[in-house]
């Protein structure tokens, strides 16, 4: 006999009541399989928001290796004046460098090898590396003071993601689906797409985890090519009949189960079974864009045609959205220029800028911008010296700064047209309204609707929150 079973006997099936009950707690729905939801409910631990929502949705499009701050959307004349001068001991101040570069007799400061202008009425600096998103510039919002704790890849993409540094917590994405479940039966409300034929560090599936809640939370990877979804198709030779056949005689093996040991997982894998029988019809449709007009494909670019390219996944994101899903994460590699910085980031920027601008455009376009929040941005920035020997006109790299860095949101509740933020001269520190990582978390989900300190899990003895007990919400950057 298991502990599940013992506790289901004991005193009279007490103690299995005890502890289906706090399962049921834990796994944000109804321990029974079988219980329907009532009318509206969406599966979330909330019955209601704790506050009026101003977006449905959320579309991050991250962009993984730390884009540089000072290339792309803060402009430094100053860097320009004092090109090859030595980072200033009262700029740094201290602060820790990484192995890369800690060790450097020299440490000169690196100025842009791109033009800076201001575009829209709202004025935004943003590099001519940009063009696309510089003619959407009013309808962004640019936080120059994101800080982050990591000076590293690793624990900054999961801190990022999953508000700690250490894996093994629940994604952005899963803390969503707990607190306010599916929009919709067809499709998962927390899908990852992923840039395919991109290098630079890896990513890992804890990212898009469900840490300790309940895997169903998990997020859905959909991938380039004819299987979005890998194992939903059935083998040849299983017709949709049998295949349902199979799993009502599955379902009902689970159920007895749970019977016997309400364990919530076991509800999990059910929910999972039959959500993957919904997509077998419901992915290939998503998934394919022939229905777009051709003007909407033009205004992605020449990528989008070709599934998998970073084009492609922004206008899938837009049919997901569509569709209902709640928290659609794309990720784009390859913004870790420690060297060869000029072309590298000009390649970058060419495969991401018109799709991001595209993507909230079109979604203005759909009338989905005001409910949709869009946020563009990675781990943390780029310093503003030069690792390595310092060759002038950008043929140099920076190397990872936590200090600042930008990021820009759209829609969804922000205020467009908004500069946050101030950074000093030199592009190290920040001046005012700096914006910690669980600050940026505790805003996203005010602006979903939801109060970051009232959702929370309750896992080896304490209560844990995306935000675990940090955050305030910023909000100058709400409209």
């Amino acid at each position: 006999m298991n502990r599940r079973e013992w506790l289901s006997s004991f005193g009279m099936g007490l103690g299995g009541l005890a502890f289906a009950e706090m399962l049921g707690a834990q796994a944000s729905a109804a321990v029974d399989p079988s219980v329907a939801l009532p009318a509206g409910s969406t599966g979330g631990v909330l019955d209601a928001f704790h506050m009026p929502p101003r977006a449905k949705r959320v579309i991050f499009l991250f962009q993984s290796g730390g884009p540089s701050q000072l290339d792309l959307f803060d402009d430094k004349p100053l860097l320009r004046e004092r090109d090859g001068e030595q980072l200033p001991d009262s700029v740094r101040g201290g602060q820790r460098l990484t192995g890369m570069s800690g060790n450097q007799s020299s440490i000169p400061l690196a100025a842009s090898p791109y033009a800076f202008a201001r575009h829209g009425e709202s004025g935004a600096w943003v590099s001519e590396l940009l063009p696309h998103t510089a003619k959407i510039a009013d309808k962004l919002c640019f936080i120059r003071t994101m800080f982050t704790e990591s000076i590293n890849h690793g624990p900054g993409v999961t801190f990022m993601q999953t508000g700690a540094q250490i894996p093994g917590r629940p994604s952005i994405g899963a803390w969503l689906d707990y607190g306010l479940g599916n929009a919709q039966d067809n499709l998962p409300s927390f899908v990852v797409l992923i840039t395919k034929n991109k290098g630079g560090q890896p990513l890992m599936s804890h990212l898009w985890g469900s840490g300790f809640l309940p895997s169903r939370h998990q997020a859905v990877r959909f991938r380039s090519g004819a299987d979005a979804v890998l194992n939903v198709g059935n083998p040849p030779g299983v017709s949709p009949d049998n295949r349902r056949l199979a799993l009502d005689g599955l379902r009902q093996l689970h159920e007895h189960r749970f019977a016997i040991t309400p364990d919530a997982e076991i509800a999990a894998r059910i929910a999972s079974y039959e959500m993957a029988f919904r997509m077998q019809s419901s992915v290939p449709e998503v998934t394919n864009i022939a229905d777009e007009p051709e003007h909407v494909l033009d205004l992605y670019g020449p990528d989008v045609r070709d599934p998998g390219t970073f084009a492609a996944n922004c206008l899938l994101a837009r049919r997901l959205a569509q569709r209902g899903v709640r928290f659609i994460q794309l990720y784009h590699q390859d913004w870790d220029h420690h060297g060869g910085l000029k072309k590298g980031l000009a390649q970058e920027c060419q495969q991401t800028d018109q799709p991001s601008a595209a993507l909230v455009q079109d979604l203005a376009n759909h009338g989905m911008l005001d409910d949709t929040l869009v946020v563009w941005g990675g781990e943390f920035g780029r310093t503003n010296y030069c690792q390595g020997l310092y060759k002038p006109g950008g043929e140099f790299g920076r190397d990872h700064h936590p200090r600042c860095f930008t990021i820009w949101m759209a829609g969804g509740g922000t205020r467009p047209g908004t500069t946050y933020g101030e950074t000093c001269e030199f592009g190290y520190n920040i001046v005012r309204d700096g914006v910690h990582v669980h600050d940026f978390h505790a805003t996203m989900m005010h602006l979903l609707g939801i109060d970051h300190e009232r959702l929370t899990y309750k896992f080896q003895g304490r209560r844990y929150r995306l935000t675990d007990v940090h955050g305030q919400i910023v909000t100058g950057i709400v409209a």
